[in-house]
C-alpha cells in the first residue's frame, strides 16, 4: 500500500485547483439554457401539431380510427 504525505497531497490539490479553470464541472443548467430548451420544446410541439392537424394526416388518422371501430370481433 502506498502512502501519501501531507505535502504531496497539498501539491495534488493545488494542481487540481489550477486545472479548475480549464475543466469546470457543472451540476446543472443555467437560466438561459432552460429558456432555450423551453423555446426549442415549444417550437417542436408547434411543428408536431401542424403536421398532425394537416389535411392528409388528419384523413389518414380518421381512416385508421374508422377501420378500427368497424372491425368485427
Amino acid at each position: 500500500m502506498m502512502t501519501i504525505t501531507g505535502r504531496e497531497f497539498g501539491r495534488a490539490v493545488a494542481r487540481l485547483r489550477g486545472a479548475g479553470g480549464r475543466c469546470r464541472l457543472d451540476a446543472g443548467m443555467v437560466t438561459s439554457e432552460y429558456a432555450m430548451g423551453i423555446i426549442a420544446a415549444v417550437g417542436f410541439a408547434l411543428l408536431l401539431y401542424e403536421v398532425v392537424t394537416s389535411g392528409q394526416v388528419r384523413a389518414e388518422l380518421q381512416a385508421i380510427v374508422k377501420k378500427a371501430l368497424s372491425a368485427r370481433m
